[in-house]
């Protein structure tokens, strides 16, 4: 772990600042991670950097995990032929309007849209 101080113009920085390469002549096994705390605290040093190893995974996925990777994919792929389907758009809208602003609505359309699509799913594939 080190404290940074970045250059001029620049406050923080936060996220991968290097990843790792598997493959290739020029392999990597080392990620550079930047982070900015963004809770209160007394202490000024608030960005710090780290090394981290390239972790392989020890377990193969299970059912569980297969099963919501398949779901997802689905999901997603629901959403964006939905996002511009120019048929149903328009009642997607209205929909969406309606039920965001009562309790658990969704505040978004593409979150509204995860919601039904992910429903449509789950009812289909039981």
């Amino acid at each position: 772990m080190a404290i940074v101080k970045w250059s001029a113009g620049i406050d923080y920085v936060s996220g991968a600042l290097s990843k790792p390469k598997k493959d290739g002549q020029h392999k990597h096994e080392k990620m550079l991670l930047g982070t900015h705390r963004k809770a209160a605290t007394s202490n000024p040093n608030c960005t710090r950097v780290y090394m981290r190893d390239l972790v392989e995974r020890s377990t193969e996925p299970t059912q569980n995990e297969l099963a919501a990777r398949t779901r997802f994919t689905a999901v997603q792929a629901a959403v964006n032929t939905r996002m511009k389907n120019l048929s149903t758009i328009a009642t997607d809208r209205e929909a969406f309007e309606a039920q965001k602003d009562l309790a658990g609505g969704k505040k978004t359309l593409r979150a509204y849209l995860w919601k039904v699509c992910g429903d449509a799913y789950d009812a289909q594939n039981g």
